[in-house]
């Protein structure tokens, strides 16, 4: 398959790009910072891999959640190039949540199959979602969600991964197995396939971000008052 993937959810920006067999891949800095590169960095990509826009099967990218700048940055450049490709014909697109490609990548490089996904999402909060791996799928057993890193629940056996822990510390789940993963856009290529086959990807007006929440940050007095509820509950 040719394949452009893509994500920015996070502060990092990733791309990867399928040429058959080859796999071309790019990081630099995203969230906020990723509407001024992504494009030129697409574009190279796509130049080092000898493809053009109009030859690709699919654009595939990071739909969220996680940082809202870069969320939606993604969303404007996928639409943006899928609407104006093949003579104005367009390409398919296809959104991928950044909570599954972060178990995607935990299972890539940790071999873990019961995941719980996280991603810092700022404000004291972090967005979650459970995954398990099961004969070449993933399965989930909820939809996304927001909330304290101490409301993260931990079954025996399951991981988190993510990169929230970095931030919290033994405020994520103390006990539970942690590793680093990230909403990687080398996941992206291995989850396109199977979702694909599924008739999962859309026109391009039809892909919309994954929003899990709608404010975007705190007044002054909303940030003192998780400051003291975390002091008062600190051992």
């Amino acid at each position: 398959m040719k394949l452009l993937a893509f994500d920015t959810s996070t502060e990092s920006l990733s791309i990867a790009v399928q040429h058959g067999e080859r796999v071309i891949t790019h990081s630099g800095t995203g969230g906020a910072q990723a509407s001024a590169g992504l494009i030129p960095a697409l574009r190279q990509a796509l130049g080092e891999a000898a493809l053009s826009l109009d030859a690709l099967d699919a654009l595939v990218f990071g739909r969220g959640p996680g940082s809202f700048t870069g969320v939606r940055t993604a969303c404007s450049v996928a639409q943006g190039l899928a609407f104006g490709a093949r003579g104005g014909a367009g390409l398919p697109v296809l959104p991928i949540g950044s909570l599954l490609a972060v178990a995607e990548d935990a299972r890539h490089r940790h071999g873990c199959t019961q995941v719980v996904a996280v991603l810092d999402a700022r404000m004291d909060e972090v967005y979650m979602a459970h995954y398990s791996y099961d004969a070449g799928h993933w399965s989930t057993s909820g939809d996304c969600s927001v909330c304290a890193p101490e409301s993260v629940a931990v079954q025996d056996g399951w991981t988190v991964a993510g990169n929230a822990h970095a931030v919290y510390g033994a405020r994520l789940a103390p006990h539970a197995l942690h590793v680093q993963a990230r909403p990687e856009a080398a996941a992206l290529l291995r989850l396109a396939p199977a979702l694909l086959a599924q008739g999962l990807a859309l026109a391009a007006d039809a892909a919309l971000p994954l929003y899990v929440r709608n404010k975007v940050a705190q007044t002054t007095a909303e940030r003192a008052a998780k400051a003291a509820q975390r002091g008062a509950t600190a051992p």
